[in-house]
Formats: structure tokens, sequence, C-alpha cells
């Protein structure tokens, strides 16, 4: 319910911050940067972590377990004819972007033109790591993208690799996961050491592909005929389930980690059922209730 209206949104201002406060000079210290950011860090939080601060049992660890568990396995199941959305990760995600098999060419190329907006964030980025040494040419936001390719390229193997062997070639299936991985692993270190790129430049490495590989997947599903006719739909969903990992690791991580603490729900429990907020809510139902029935 609250993924494509909160969380995402939620983890795209959160980028943006972090972002604004690497390369932002109207905040030189944490002092100004945090009077210029904290109302829109308050609104970040607010939209990833209201749902479990009211809900009256949203800190107790294991109500967390039970939770993780039924989410791994709902982003594991497979999708189908008949599975709802409430069971499978995959028929959730198709019905999410339904609405795009019904809106015509204008619709679509106003999907593309917004997720271009990633692009951009990319170029900026992209331009101020060690890679460019100062250098404005086109040819390194060129290069840049050999990563990309270089990743959606692996995706596109793994997404053949389960549909041949999967089925009968576990071993062979896993062995072919494990290489491509560790081949990954090798290529990145060799690049990076000859490219002299610091650990922080990796890390904004990362703030750049990141929303880049976001707005692939926007692309893609504005233009589905398209990509299942080049037969990329596979890599496109193995590529969207693992930023909804991601994003699963990212919110309950936090709330894990506040679990830990038993003053934590203690406080929670005060909180929301304390007599004078359980008030306020009963009055807010009686008057919503007038006015609907008005």
């Amino acid at each position: 319910m609250y993924s494509r209206s909160h969380f995402v949104k939620g983890l795209e201002l959160a980028v943006l911050l972090i972002c604004y406060k690497l390369y932002g000079s109207a905040a030189p210290d944490s002092t100004a940067y945090v009077l210029l950011s904290g109302s829109i860090w308050f609104l970040v939080c607010s939209w990833l972590f209201s749902p479990f601060l009211f809900n009256p049992s949203g800190f107790e660890w294991q109500k967390i377990v039970e939770d993780w568990d039924d989410w791994t396995k709902w982003m594991n199941s497979g999708g189908g004819i008949g599975v709802p959305a409430t069971k499978s990760w995959e028929s959730w995600w198709l019905e999410e972007q339904e609405h795009l098999q019904y809106t015509g060419l204008l619709g679509r190329i106003v999907e593309v033109i917004l997720a271009l907006r990633f692009f951009v964030y990319q170029y900026g980025i992209v331009y101020h790591l060690n890679i460019a040494r100062s250098d404005k040419s086109i040819m390194v936001y060129g290069l840049s993208w050999l990563v990309i390719v270089a990743f959606v390229i692996i995706l596109k193997i793994v997404s053949m690799g389960r549909k041949k062997f999967s089925a009968d070639f576990q071993l062979m299936f896993r062995l072919l996961k494990l290489c491509l991985f560790i081949g990954s692993i090798v290529a990145l270190v060799l690049m990076f050491t000859l490219l002299s790129l610091t650990v922080q430049d990796i890390l904004r490495s990362l703030l750049a592909f990141l929303p880049t590989g976001w707005a692939l997947v926007q692309i893609s599903l504005a233009c589905r005929p398209l990509v299942k006719a080049i037969g990329m739909w596979g890599s496109v969903k193995a590529l969207s389930r693992g930023y909804e990992y991601l994003m699963g690791l990212l919110i309950f991580g936090p709330v894990a980690i506040l679990a830990w603490f038993p003053f934590v729900s203690e406080f929670q429990t005060r909180l929301l059922f304390n007599q004078a907020f359980s008030r306020g809510l009963q009055i807010q139902r009686i008057l919503a209730g007038g006015k609907k029935h008005k």
C-alpha cells in the first residue's frame, strides 16, 4: 500500500538530501545543512516509518521477525494466473503497472520524460568524481554507462540461465551465478584500481548508478511491448526485484535495530494508548463520522 506513494518517494528524497550534503554550496557546514534540510528529513522519516510508529506492535522483536519471514516469502513467491497480489510480489508488481497497459502513446512518453531526471542526476555526479579529472567531455559520461550495460548483460545471462537450468540443473545454475558474481567483483576491483578511485568515490558512484537503474526500470515499464520484443523483460523483472529487496532492507533495518531495545516498544505503547492521545483519536472519528453523515 505504501510502497509507491510513500516508500519510493521517501527514499528518493533521502538520496537527494545526501547528494545535497555532498555537493551543495548553500550549506557549507553541518549546522546550516540541518537548518535547511531538517524539515525535509522529518518528512522522509515520516513517510518511511510512520506505518511502524503508529502500529501498536511495530517495534516488538518477535513481530518484526514474523513480518520479515512473511515479507521474504512474499518476495520469493512466483506469480501467475489466480495468484493474488497479497501472496506474491510478482503479482503485486504486475498490478502496480497495470495502468500502463491502458495508457496511450502520449502517456508513455510523459513517463519516459519524467524518468530522465535520474539521468541528469547521474550526469552531475559522474563529473564530480576523480574519474573525470576536470574533463568535461561527453565521453566521460559515456564510459560511465559501460558499468550499467555490463550489469544489464549479467542480468540477462542469469535470466536465461534460470529458464534453462533452474528446473533440472540446480547445481549448474548456482555455479553460473557464482562465476558471474566472482567475475563481477574482480572486474570492479580492477576498474577501481586502474582509475585510482577512493572509497568516497565508490560510494558516490553508487549514489549515481542506483537511481539510474531505477530510471531504466521505469522506462522499461513504460515501453513494455518493446522490451518484451527484444527479450529483456526477465532482466527488468529481476532488476525490479533487486530494488525491492534493497528498499526492504533499508526500511526493516532501522526498525529491527530499534526493536532490540525494549524501552522503544514500551514508549510507543504509552504514547499510542495515552488517554489524551486516544481521546483525540475518538474525537476525530466522531467529527469525521459527522461530516460523512452530513
